[in-house]
C-alpha cells in the first residue's frame, strides 16, 4: 500500500528501522502547522479510518508525533476516534484507571526490565515473525515441539495489590470484581483455571496455548505469540510445554538474545502517541528513571 493521505506527512525519528521493506515506526505528522490541534488530528483519523488501520497492519507501528496531544481525556479522544472495541487487562501487573478507556502502563518499579510480550504498548517493541524465523534457524526441533505439545503458563495474583513487585496486581484488579465465584466465571472464560491459596492469593493456570500463531492480512507471517520468555522460571510464574515437559533452558534463555537483538527503540518525545498492532508488534520496557508516565488503552 502506497502512502497517500493529504492529512498527514511522514516523518523519522531517531531508533526508527527498516524491517522487511517496512518503517518501524512509521511516523505520522501534520502536513502543516495550523493542523497540529486536536479537533484536526481527530477529523483526519475518523475521516482516514479505513486507511490508517490498513496502514498499521502493514507497517506494525504507527507514531502520531506533533500533535498537541496534552493529557489522558485527548489520548482517550484519539482511541475513541477509531470505534474499536476495548479490551480489559487481564493479568498480574498493577495498572491504575486514568481516564474511560485510559489505564497507566506497568507501574512496578521502573527499575526492572519487563520482558517482551504480545499484550492479552510501550516501547521498546520487536518484530514478532523475526523472532519465530530465527528460533526455527538455530532451534528447529524445540520449536515444532513446543509447537506441537502446546504451551501452558502459571501466573499467581496476589490477595492485595503490591506496586513494589512487577506483577504485584492483587486478584481482585487482575479479575476485576471481589467476588471468587465470579473471578472463577471470568477466568473459565479466558481458558484459565484458578487455584485459590492459603494466603488469599490465587494462581491461574492458563493453556494450552500455541507458540506460535499466523493472523490475516499479515503476509502469512508466522508470529512468535507467546510468553515463554517472561514466564518461564520466575518467582511467581512459569512456562511449560502443556504436558508438562519442561522447556529447555538453553532454548528460553537464547530467545531472550534474539528477542532482544531484534529489538526497536526509538526515542520518546511529549505528545507521542505510539499505535501498535499487537499481532505483529511484541513489546516491553528497559529500566528508566523517574518521572516517567505511559498511558495504554488495549483495543481490538
Amino acid at each position: 500500500m502506497e502512502f497517500s493521505c493529504k492529512d498527514f506527512k511522514v516523518g523519522k525519528c531517531q531508533g526508527q528501522k527498516l524491517v522487511d521493506g517496512e518503517s518501524m515506526p512509521l511516523v505520522l505528522q501534520p502536513p502543516k502547522a495550523d493542523k497540529a490541534d486536536m479537533e484536526s488530528l481527530l477529523l483526519a483519523l475518523k475521516t482516514n479510518k479505513d486507511w490508517f488501520e490498513q496502514l498499521i497492519i502493514k507497517n506494525s507501528a504507527v507514531l502520531l508525533r506533533g500533535f498537541d496531544v496534552k493529557n489522558a481525556q485527548d489520548f482517550n479522544d484519539i482511541v475513541e476516534a477509531f470505534g474499536w472495541d476495548d479490551i480489559r487487562y487481564v493479568g498480574p501487573a498493577p495498572r491504575t484507571h486514568v481516564h474511560k478507556r485510559v489505564w497507566t502502563a506497568n507501574e512496578g518499579p521502573l527499575s526492572e526490565f519487563i520482558y517482551y510480550h504480545h499484550e492479552m504498548v510501550l516501547t521498546p517493541f520487536v518484530p514478532s515473525f523475526r523472532v519465530t524465523e530465527r528460533m526455527l534457524e538455530e532451534f528447529p526441533e524445540a520449536v515444532e515441539e513446543m509447537e506441537a505439545k502446546g504451551l501452558q503458563y502459571s501466573f499467581t495474583a496476589l490477595s492485595k495489590n503490591d506496586t513494589s513487585s512487577m506483577r504485584g496486581r492483587g486478584w481482585e484488579d487482575t479479575f476485576g470484581t471481589s467476588d471468587r465465584e465470579e473471578a472463577e466465571r471470568r477466568a473459565e472464560a479466558l481458558g484459565m483455571d484458578l487455584e485459590w491459596l492459603p494466603n488469599g492469593g490465587v494462581k491461574a493456570v492458563l493453556g494450552p496455548r500455541s507458540l506460535t500463531r499466523v493472523f490475516d492480512r499479515r503476509k502469512g507471517r508466522r508470529m512468535w505469540f507467546n510468553t515463554v520468555v517472561g514466564m518461564h522460571g520466575k518467582e511467581i510464574s512459569s512456562a511449560s510445554m502443556a504436558d508438562g515437559t519442561e522447556i529447555p533452558e538453553n532454548v528460553v534463555k537464547r530467545c531472550g538474545e534474539i528477542i532482544e537483538e531484534e529489538s526497536i527503540q526509538f526515542k520518546w518525545e511529549k505528545g507521542d502517541v505510539a499505535i501498535f498492532d499487537n499481532m505483529a508488534l511484541l513489546h516491553g520496557r528497559r529500566p528508566s528513571k523517574p518521572p516517567r508516565r505511559v498511558l495504554v488503552a488495549t483495543c481490538k
